[in-house]
């Protein structure tokens, strides 16, 4: 199995399973999680969030993945990160991630995402990674750049017959520097 639990010193980055539906629904029913999230509406149901896991946990070889940040001393759930149009054969992929407003300020984010870039480049062999990042969400965009991140383009993206625009933001693995 490629896909494994990962851990840094203050968290775990627990796959994702159906154990996490009640905080999944929680998370993506957040106003604050779903600010700049412009792809889909927020999570109505458990069935939905059910739904959501069912994506990001078919079988190997998929296309993506999700783990679930808990912080290893309390074992509170604080977010997400994951990959989405993984694209095995060009060695691509896309990041996204989130956390609870109240765990923000603390670098958990730029910890796990660390982590996940590593296991990015050394496992999966992704050489180029895309951060697609709305223009007012300043705390995720602080975040890519301070991780290497380099932004390329904007994007418009419609969601509810509305344009967005997006910074997009590439890093190439292979030059990356922890």
């Amino acid at each position: 199995m490629l896909f494994t639990d990962l851990e840094t010193d203050r968290l775990l980055l627990k796959n994702i399973s159906l154990k996490d539906a009640g905080f999944l629904y929680e998370q993506f029913s957040n106003d604050f999680v779903n600010k700049y999230l412009f792809d889909y509406d927020p999570l109505s149901s458990i069935d939905e969030a059910i739904d959501l896991i069912k994506f990001y946990s078919v079988p190997e070889p998929r296309n993506q993945h999700r783990w679930i940040l808990v912080l290893k001393d309390e074992g509170i759930k604080i977010g997400t990160i994951g990959y989405h149009s993984w694209d095995h054969e060009c060695r691509k992929a896309e990041i996204g991630y989130d956390l609870k407003e109240e765990y923000t300020g603390y670098g958990y984010m730029s910890e796990a995402l660390n982590m996940v870039l590593s296991f990015g480049r050394n496992c999966m062999k992704i050489e180029e990674l895309c951060a697609v990042i709305y223009v007012e969400n300043l705390a995720s965009i602080k975040i890519a750049e301070r991780n290497g991140f380099h932004q390329t383009g904007t994007r418009y993206d419609t969601f509810h017959d509305q344009q967005y625009l997006h910074y997009l933001y590439k890093l190439k693995l292979k030059e990356w520097k922890q």
